[in-house]
């Protein structure tokens, strides 16, 4: 059964972060609100809980799952990054962007997209993410919260609890945070390529 927190969307209640962090680093598998839409989430490092996520999702070693960042540093620690790219991401950071980027070794292997050794990279814009991401101290490995079949998102952290209760070990209730996934970017291909168009506008992006 999972816990559930109900937390403040602007301004979470410390105590809840602290919680819920503990429970990433005890290997649960979470689902938390981000600026696009509620994700799933676990402990980068944990084989079991990422085996968990891709369980939930039923999605193969091929999904590319997301390395969520706090900040531009971070990203450059786990992905190769060169100068133009660079410039994009600062542009684009925070926000409802995934950038496909070339994976660093700091990065277990099993992370990596099988033939193509990359990975998605984001920083999202929400308060309850970014507080979780700095408790943590580190990034977390996520994936969309769209269940085989669905159209759709999950909006309703009471939908999450009913259809998720036995896989997950936490919902974190911040209120909807939208149903649109994150704009996703492929940068290592020489060219800026928009795979997916989501929430993030492709404004800055589009040439």
């Amino acid at each position: 059964m999972s816990q559930y927190f109900v937390i403040h969307p602007a301004n979470p209640q410390r105590r809840l972060i602290s919680q819920a962090a503990e429970i990433v680093r005890d290997g649960g598998v979470i689902a938390y609100p981000t600026d696009s839409c509620y994700a799933l989430g676990c402990h980068l490092g944990d084989k079991d809980a990422m085996t968990r996520l891709r369980r939930i999702r039923q999605v193969d070693e091929n999904h590319h799952f997301t390395v969520m960042c706090r900040d531009l540093s971070e990203i450059a620690t786990f992905a190769r990054v060169d100068n133009a790219q660079y410039r994009l991401l600062k542009a684009l950071t925070p926000g409802s962007y995934t950038f496909i980027l070339e994976g660093t070794r700091e990065l277990p292997r099993r992370l990596l997209h099988p033939r193509r050794k990359t990975i998605g990279l984001r920083v999202p814009d929400h308060p309850v993410a970014q507080a979780l991401l700095a408790e943590l101290n580190e990034p977390l490995l996520s994936t969309t919260l769209i269940l085989p079949d669905d159209e759709a998102p999950l909006n309703e952290a009471t939908d999450i609890r009913a259809r998720l209760e036995r896989d997950l070990d936490l919902v974190m209730d911040a209120g909807p945070c939208g149903v649109e996934p994150t704009t996703v970017v492929d940068l290592t291909g020489g060219t800026v390529e928009i795979v997916r168009k989501g929430k993030g506008s492709i404004a800055l992006i589009a040439h």
